[in-house]
């Protein structure tokens, strides 16, 4: 006969088997998120060195004296050997020194907590069209599989994947802005509205909000749809594939056929059920998705001259100043890692298999 003693023991073995499993997948996490930040570093340490650009050159000038030269070069530590330049570069990558920017004299951490907000706020909004859009034109998809709006979602998504940003841009530019002027032009604001909101967040529209000032939130929003539905289109291209994909597995389950059965109606067997349980693995879809355009709206940023962290790069690349681009790289790996996580977290939020 079972005890009381018994049972406690039972529980007791199952808590701490529970927090056994818990601490081994946290220790596994933080092992591989880890590894991962280190490699990153390492491969932007030997790009910084690998690249045919002398640092030293870069923050004196070709025209510095020799004895200057030097003295900056022994500063930097390039005269030591390759494992401890790299200890040092890691050691203060760690306390967010990325050195100083060529191009603007600033730190390079403080160009970048500037001009990232506006990448944020374009690949925020960006994600969202690709949500709102991208997901329910899936699903039409996959209920209406190989007839025409299948096919019609399949072309759209597939012209989203193959024309490239750049001529898109210029191409919604020359319409949108133009010829019809329906939307305003390149830059994150116009002239006349600049520096009126404090930067509080650095996102703008929240800022102006705040602020109460909606002429400058709507001179703001006519700056920011076009290229946030350029970035939505690509966006909504990979959403609405996985979608479709998602919701053929999931109408073929016998649940979907034992709805139907029942009676249900088509509505609620497709959009409460089969999308229910779809949208488990869409969590981590919609994360990479937003992981993406943080990362890759540098075409974006710079067709639309928008001053976010993809434009302030991809100036800096060009001015030579390897400081800012690595420090930016960085940053941009560093933000892709912890959206991973923080999709794992949420996909096992969202489905008790996972936790188990």
């Amino acid at each position: 006969m079972t005890t009381a003693n018994d049972t406690a023991k039972r529980r007791w073995t199952r808590a701490g088997s529970a927090s056994a499993g818990l601490a081994r997948n946290v220790a596994a996490t933080a092992t591989t998120v880890a590894a991962t930040l280190l490699g990153l570093l390492l491969v932007t340490f030997f790009i910084g060195r690998v690249v045919p650009i002398d640092p030293v050159l870069a923050a004196v000038g070709d025209r510095a004296p020799a004895e200057v030269y030097e003295r900056v070069r022994l500063e930097l530590g390039l005269d030591l050997p390759l494992w401890q330049q790299f200890w040092l570069y890691l050691q203060k990558a760690l306390q967010g020194d990325f050195g100083r920017s060529v191009l603007t004299s600033n730190r390079v951490l403080d160009d970048i907590v500037r001009v990232f907000p506006a990448t944020v706020e374009l690949a925020t909004l960006g994600t969202l069209v690709g949500i709102v859009f991208g997901i329910p034109m899936g699903v039409i998809a996959a209920v209406n599989r190989d007839r025409w709006p299948d096919q019609l979602v399949r072309v759209f998504g597939l012209v989203g994947y193959s024309v490239p940003v750049f001529w898109l841009g210029l191409m919604g530019l020359l319409v949108f802005y133009a010829k019809l002027g329906l939307v305003s032009g390149p830059g994150r604001l116009s002239t006349g509205f600049e520096d009126i909101v404090d930067p509080v967040t650095g996102i703008i529209l929240l800022d102006a909000a705040m602020a109460g000032e909606w002429d400058v939130f709507g001179d703001a929003v006519g700056h920011l749809v076009l290229p946030a539905c350029l970035l939505g289109y690509f966006s909504l291209a990979y959403i609405s594939r996985m979608t479709r994909s998602f919701m053929l597995e999931q109408l073929r389950q016998e649940y979907v056929v034992a709805a139907r059965v029942k009676g249900l109606s088509e509505f609620r067997v497709v959009w409460r059920h089969a999308l229910g349980n779809a949208a488990v693995p869409l969590v981590t879809v919609v994360a990479l998705s937003y992981a993406n355009l943080l990362e890759g709206s540098v075409l974006t940023e710079t067709v639309f001259a928008w001053p976010g962290l993809g434009l302030y790069i991809t100036q800096s690349l060009l001015a030579a100043d390897m400081n800012a681009v690595l420090g930016g790289t960085i940053v941009v790996g560093t933000v892709f890692v912890a959206i991973n996580m923080l999709s794992d977290i949420l996909y096992k939020l969202v489905d008790p298999r996972a936790r188990r």
